[in-house]
C-alpha cells in the first residue's frame, strides 16, 4: 500500500506530521550560493556527491547553479539521476561484478558516465562490459590519498592501473579520483590542512609518473565539505566532490572553520518531532529515534534549543534532556539536526521543503536505499 506523505504545499509547518524530513529552502539556496561565491575566480569545476542528498531535483539544482554534474557511490543512484534528467554523473567508487557492470555501461548509452577503479582486474570487466554494449566509458584511477578506504597507492601502483585502463578499447583513461575521506571531519583546521597538503603530493607524484609515461593528464577529482577550498587552492585538483554543504549536520559543525576560508554553512536540514511523552520533570520523549535519525556520528542535536540535549535513541523513540529548557508540552514539534545527513536521508522517501513556516513543495528521494 503506498504510503502518504507528511505534508503537503500550502500546509503550515505546524500541522505537518512527524517524523518528517525538513528541508529549509532559504538556508539550503544560501548555502549553495555561498559555495559558489567562495569559487569565484578560480578555475575549478564543482560535482556536488548526489549521495548526500539522493534527489534529482537537486542535482539539477546545483548543476543550474554551475555544477558541471554530480557524483554518485553506486550504480542504482546513478540510475536515479540520469532517469531524473541528470546530463553527466561520476560515480565515485568502484563496480565490481558483471551484473552491475552490465548496468553501468547500458547507463553509458543515456549519459555521461565515469567510474573508478583500483585493480587491473576489474580494468578488464569494465572493458568487457563496455565492448557488449557498444560504449566507451570513462574510467578513473582511485588513488590511496589517506583515507585508506579503497584506492591503488601511488605512484608506480597507479601509473600500472592506468596504462591498463589506456590497453583497452572501450575505455578512456580519464584521471584520478583522489579523495581524502578521513580529513573531513578533522576538527582542527591544521590537520586538515595537512591532510590534503600530504595528498597533494601523492596527486604530484603520480601525475609526473602518468606524464612520463606519455599518458593524458585527464583530471584530478576529490575534496569535501570540510577542506574544500586546500584543495581548491593546490592548482593540481580541476573538480570538487562537495556533498554536505547544502544541509550541514551536526558532526560538520564540530569542525573548527576558523582562518580555514571555508565559509560557515548553515543548517538546512532538519527531522521534525513531535513530544509523544512527558512523564518526567525535566524529561521529553519525542517520536523520532534511530528510525528517524542516523546516529553514528553522534546523537542528533535539538534546533532552537539551545540547553536540551538529546540523550537517548531507541527504535521509535527519542529522549530529550531539557536541562532547564521551556516548552516541550505533550504535542509539541521540534526540530533535530542530524548528526550525519547522508544515511538519515536514506530513511525518508520526501524533502518537506519549507519556506516562511510553510510547505512549499515535496521533494522525491528517488535513490532511497539505491545501494546496490
Amino acid at each position: 500500500m503506498p504510503r502518504l506523505p507528511p505534508a503537503r504545499p500550502g500546509m503550515a509547518l505546524a500541522e505537518v506530521d512527524t517524523p518528517a524530513l525538513l528541508l529549509d529552502l532559504d538556508v539550503f539556496e544560501a548555502n549553495m550560493r555561498r559555495l559558489q561565491e567562495s569559487l569565484a575566480g578560480r578555475k575549478i569545476m564543482l560535482r556536488p556527491h548526489a549521495k548526500s542528498h539522493k534527489c534529482p531535483q537537486i542535482a539539477l539544482r546545483q548543476i543550474a547553479a554551475g555544477a558541471v554534474g554530480v557524483c554518485c557511490q553506486k550504480v542504482s543512484e546513478a540510475e536515479a539521476m540520469v532517469e531524473g534528467g541528470v546530463p553527466d554523473v561520476l560515480i565515485a567508487n568502484e563496480v565490481v561484478g558483471m551484473t552491475k557492470l552490465r548496468r553501468l555501461a547500458a547507463l553509458a548509452k543515456q549519459a555521461k558516465i565515469t567510474v573508478c577503479a583500483d585493480d587491473a582486474g576489474n580494468v578488464k570487466d569494465i572493458d568487457a562490459a563496455a565492448r557488449e554494449f557498444g560504449v566507451v566509458i570513462d574510467v578513473l584511477v582511485e588513488v590511496n590519498v589517506g583515507a585508506n578506504r579503497c584506492g591503488v597507492e601511488p605512484g608506480e601502483p597507479a601509473l600500472n592501473i592506468a596504462k591498463a585502463i589506456a590497453a583497452c578499447k572501450n575505455l578512456r583513461y580519464a584521471g584520478l579520483q583522489a579523495y581524502q575521506g578521513a580529513a573531513q571531519h578533522q576538527r582542527k583546521v591544521e590537520e586538515r590542512r595537512a591532510a590534503i597538503t600530504a595528498a597533494v603530493d601523492a596527486v604530484q607524484k603520480t601525475l609526473a609518473l602518468t606524464a612520463k609515461a606519455g599518458l593524458p593528464r585527464g583530471k584530478v577529482t576529490g575534496a569535501g565539505t570540510g577542506t574544500y577550498l586546500f584543495e581548491a587552492a593546490s592548482s593540481v585538483y580541476d573538480e570538487l566532490q562537495v556533498g554536505s554543504y547544502i544541509f550541514m549536520d551536526a558532526d560538520y559543525a564540530k569542525n573548527d572553520w576558523t582562518e580555514s576560508g571555508i565559509p560557515r554553512f548553515e543548517h538546512s536540514l532538519f527531522v521534525y518531532a513531535t513530544v509523544m511523552s512527558r512523564t518526567r520533570e525535566d524529561i521529553a520523549v519525542v517520536d523520532a529515534g534511530l528510525k528517524a535519525s542516523s546516529i553514528d556520528s553522534g546523537m542528533p542535536r535539538v534546533a532552537d534549543f539551545p540547553k536540551a540535549e538529546f540523550i537517548k535513541a531507541s527504535d521509535e523513540h527519542g529522549v530529550i534532556k531539557m536541562n532547564g529548557s521551556p516548552g516541550f508540552a505533550l504535542g509539541d514539534k521540534v526540530r533535530l539536526i542530524p548528526g550525519h545527513c547522508d544515511p538519515t536521508v536514506n530513511l525518508y522517501d520526501h524533502y518537506v521543503c519549507v519556506r516562511g513556516g510553510k510547505v512549499e513543495a515535496l521533494w522525491p528521494i528517488t535513490a532511497r536505499g539505491a545501494v546496490w
